[in-house]
């Protein structure tokens, strides 16, 4: 008898481990995270397409208040009763967030650059309490991190990278928070096996542009060379996580997730999303797109394939350009996966240096080789693919129609600012920047009007810091600091009219109406930058 009891104990014993095995890796996953686009379901299409909210973003930010499986019950039930309130309902099971105020006195006798030292502290977010883990769409952080924008709590991906540019400016009185930035970015590598888009759950289909290898690089100014090494084991996942599906790829013109196979030795990366349905956090204008009249475009595309286009233009941090669309303008010609862009290849081109770098520092002298050989063959075929000789300019390249994509934007600065090109490229680049692309306020994102917020007559600070770094390591200095100082100039106009900076500027309005009313940590992080550093 008590031999069969110890028996039971140690079946059940077992059987507890598993589970809380299992539990555990669940949560590593990030599933025990809140997925409000299967969770909600039917609730979140309601709250979304009735415009409960004027902001799609607000609902998925919202934190509910019971548990989410009673509060969807609930609402089934409910919602078949006539005179019933959706906009009740949910104020009564959920917590709206509110945007946090930003006071923003401002010293009339500060320089801006004193001013926007001072702005730090509204972006500064601290972990997320254990207790509170797992009750939102947020997903928490190991240590003290900066949000993009001064009224939120997200951490967005690429654009982060900006941000840290100004803290390292700052010297040893921010080091730490660029640590801590680097060190966050690495848990959710190793937590997730890539970088989120955010710090929110529904992020978790997509990533953004790998700029992992350009934040470690940045911090390895202050640390160290050889530090390289504590992060090479994320950057390997890193690296994994946009190759994936490479082996799968038996034939030219296939593609997997991230990776296409244009030849037996060429594979180039293309941005996807894991998933093909409306973005929570802008399901109504997504509908809005997929359900437009189709025109003089395929009738019956499917809107699932419209969906993943859309989320696959959301990966690319550039959501809402000409660069995506097969006409040029309209939203629903939508083609993201079928254009191979010379921004994304250049920065997975960096990775793979980076790599063969640091497996060089930690002695494995095969692997270095290996990463060194892979960044010839993306070199080669960005040359191949991106480089348009009749242009004399960068671009992306449609596989549909196995040529260059019409549209001229900044993007082609990428291969300049990681040394991607040739010396005579960079000088061709340079001409078409200065005769089509600078304004007096800087660089114009394209050439394009479209009314997006990707393209003219719009800018944006870490394309005009990319433009300055690839210009001067190709020797065209007198351009990158004509773009350096209109851009400086324009940025202390803005600033003080409004006492902060804005996401993006309006090149050719001089009224620049502000979007927010909230200081933009990338804008920051490159007018200090600029400001400190020659």
């Amino acid at each position: 008898m008590g031999k069969l009891l110890n028996a039971n104990y140690y079946s059940m014993t077992i059987r507890f481990v598993r589970i809380l095995f299992l539990v555990a890796l669940t949560v590593q996953k990030g599933f025990a995270q809140l997925d409000i686009e299967r969770q909600y379901s039917k609730l979140l299409e309601d709250v979304q397409l009735k415009g409960v909210f004027a902001d799609s973003k607000t609902f998925p930010a919202c934190t509910p208040r019971f548990p989410v499986a009673t509060i969807v019950s609930n609402y089934e039930q409910k919602r078949q009763q006539r005179n019933f309130d959706l906009k009740s309902f949910v104020d009564q099971n959920f917590i709206v967030p509110v945007q946090a105020s930003v006071p923003l006195t401002r010293d009339p006798d500060a320089s801006v650059q004193k001013s926007l030292e001072d702005q730090w502290k509204f972006f500064v977010r601290q972990p997320v309490p254990a207790k509170q883990q797992g009750q939102s769409t947020l997903i928490p952080l190991l240590k003290p991190y900066m949000a993009l924008d001064a009224g939120g709590e997200d951490l967005g991906y690429w654009q982060s990278v900006f941000t840290m540019m100004g803290l390292h400016a700052a010297g040893v009185t921010q080091v730490a928070m660029v640590r801590n930035m680097a060190d966050n970015f690495s848990y959710l590598i190793n937590r997730y096996g890539y970088v989120p888009a955010g710090n929110r759950t529904y992020y978790l289909s997509r990533s953004q542009p790998p700029v992992y290898a350009l934040m470690v690089n940045l911090l390895t100014e202050v640390q160290g060379r050889r530090s390289l090494i504590n992060y090479l084991p994320a950057l390997q996942k890193e690296y994994d996580y946009w190759m994936a599906g490479k082996e799968k790829l038996a034939q030219n013109g296939q593609a997997d997730r991230r990776v296409v196979r244009l030849s037996s030795t060429i594979y180039l990366n293309r941005y996807f999303d894991d998933r093909d349905t409306p973005r929570p956090e802008a399901y109504r204008e997504d509908v809005a797109v997929a359900r437009q009249r189709a025109g003089l475009f395929k009738k019956g595309r499917p809107e699932a394939e419209i969906y993943r286009d859309i989320r696959a233009a959301a990966e690319s941090g550039w959501e809402g350009s000409s660069r995506w669309l097969k006409d040029g303008k309209t939203p629903r010609s939508i083609q993201t996966t079928n254009v191979i862009p010379v921004d994304l290849n250049c920065l997975l081109f960096h990775l793979e240096v980076t790599l063969s770098d640091a497996y060089r520092l930690k002695g494995n002298k095969k692997l270095a080789q290996q990463y060194l050989e892979l960044a010839r063959q993306r070199y080669n075929a960005i040359q191949r693919y991106c480089w348009n000789p009749r242009r004399a300019f960068f671009c992306d390249y449609d596989l549909t129609t196995q040529k260059s994509t019409p549209v001229s934007s900044l993007a082609a600065v990428y291969p300049l600012a990681f040394r991607a090109a040739t010396r005579e490229q960079a000088q061709q680049v340079a001409a078409a920047l200065k005769r089509d692309f600078l304004k007096p306020g800087g660089l114009v994102t394209s050439l394009t009007v479209s009314g997006q917020p990707w393209d003219a007559p719009y800018a944006w600070a870490g394309l005009q810091w990319l433009a300055i770094r690839g210009l001067r390591q190709y020797g065209e200095s007198a351009l990158a600091d004509q773009i350096k100082l209109n851009w400086i100039s324009d940025n202390l106009r803005v600033f003080k009219a409004n006492g902060y900076l804005m996401p993006k500027n309006n090149l050719v309005s001089q009224l620049n109406t502000p979007v927010s009313t909230v200081p933009y940590a990338p804008s920051n992080g490159v007018l200090l930058w600029m400001l400190k550093n020659n």
